[in-house]
């Protein structure tokens, strides 16, 4: 679809992720590191300037479900009005991942389910590390 293809990470302070933007970022270098054309980096503030900043002409968003398509829609619109020589182009989620969310692999990892049918072996072993890390620190907490 495209000669290269930027991946933007946002640095967002209204979220709590659970890795941070830096391990996000190197996660998706690594499952991407194949793919030639493919960059990932990170960015903060609004994703027009960063688009702008990369010299982009379009800007990809996945959609999942009607409600995706009313927010992306919205975005898109207030992106061209801002800046009329940039597109959104939406693509749809495959049918068998329509109701998959970072929230619902988050919670299915805390609980030591499968999550290898959402996410490439490598963020598998990745999200099994981190929930560890974080369950023995809680156990830590509630003993002191």
């Amino acid at each position: 679809m495209v000669d290269k293809l930027v991946v933007a990470v946002l640095n967002n302070s209204s979220k709590t992720p659970l890795f941070s933007v830096d391990e996000r970022v190197n996660m998706l270098k690594e499952v991407t590191k194949d793919i030639p054309n493919v960059e990932v980096m990170s960015y903060q503030g609004l994703l027009i300037d960063f688009a702008e900043l990369m010299q982009a002409r379009i800007i990809v968003r996945g959609i999942r479900a009607v409600t995706d398509f009313e927010y992306e829609l919205q975005w898109a619109q207030a992106n061209r009005a801002v800046r009329p020589h940039l597109d959104t182009l939406l693509l749809v989620t495959d049918q068998r991942f329509s109701y998959l969310s970072s929230s619902t692999v988050r919670e299915l990892a805390k609980y030591d389910g499968d999550v290898s049918l959402f996410v490439p072996k490598y963020v598998a072993d990745k999200l099994k590390e981190k929930t560890a890390r974080l369950k023995s620190k809680e156990n830590i907490d509630e003993q002191n």
